[in-house]
């Protein structure tokens, strides 16, 4: 099957010298605000999920991949592909010292993906 959310193999990296430093890493997929649309990486249950969030996926290293369900109605249709750029990281991601920041890219699922994840649940 299809995954909803994967990633680079710099971003890749990046997560597992965060986890070194860190410990177990989350990913919750910000709709706005503060940080703008990015992928935000905390120390695994720093940031409190609720009824309003869904598990995308898990990255490579089990790492959790949380989005907003209305975050999710307006990105459902693509897969999500979280790669690392040099730069500023949100002021609440774990990267921000690191010089680099997490990036959220996608692609529109082709009509035989989207059948087969439809059958799914998330």
């Amino acid at each position: 099957m299809v995954d909803r959310v994967i990633t680079t193999q710099e971003a890749q990296e990046l997560m597992e010298k965060l986890k070194d430093i860190h410990g177990p890493l989350m990913f919750h997929q910000s709709g706005g605000c503060c940080d703008g649309s990015s992928p935000m990486c905390y120390p695994l249950g720093e940031f409190r999920t609720g009824d309003s969030d869904i598990l995308l996926g898990k990255l490579p290293g089990d790492i959790p991949f949380y989005i907003s369900k209305d975050q999710y109605e307006y990105w459902k249709h693509t897969q999500l592909i979280i790669d690392v750029v040099n730069g500023r990281g949100g002021m609440f991601s774990l990267e921000g010292p690191e010089g680099k920041r997490f990036l959220t890219r996608s692609r529109v699922f082709s009509d035989e993906e989207r059948e087969e994840l439809d059958s799914s649940v998330i």
